[in-house]
């Protein structure tokens, strides 16, 4: 259990850039994707949905995704910055990366509000 506590420590202290560096080392090296599950998910959903069964559920969780910084990059980075907490590197990072997701798993409320701010800051972002 210890080795487990160690490795959960480790997680909590990185940053969303290491974190997603680490997503994807994982995909790359062990073939394990987020999205399996859910796609998993959605094949059923569609078979009850087909069969007369309940209907698919409202997506209630969303991923922020800075697709493109635009012209006024400054202000896009102070943005990010208030809505993750991040610091100036790390958030010069993200918007330097894109498209990278700026927050995940958030619900349709929190959502709206970091894209209407992002954009509103001159950068192009998407819903997933």
């Amino acid at each position: 259990m210890a080795a487990v506590d160690t490795v959960f420590e480790q997680l909590g202290s990185m940053t969303v850039l290491e974190l997603v560096e680490l997503k994807k080392k994982i995909e790359d090296e062990w073939g394990i994707t987020a999205a399996a599950p859910v796609a998993v998910a959605a094949a059923g959903a569609v078979g009850t949905a087909e069969g007369g069964g309940p209907a698919a559920e409202e997506k209630t969780s969303f991923d922020v995704v800075l697709t493109n910084a635009g012209a006024q990059r400054i202000q896009v980075i102070k943005v990010i910055r208030a809505v993750t907490g991040l610091g100036l590197k790390e958030a010069k990072d993200l918007v330097d990366g894109a498209p990278l997701p700026v927050k995940e798993g958030v619900n349709q409320d929190e959502a709206d509000s970091i894209k209407s701010q992002l954009e509103e800051a001159g950068a192009s972002v998407e819903l997933k």
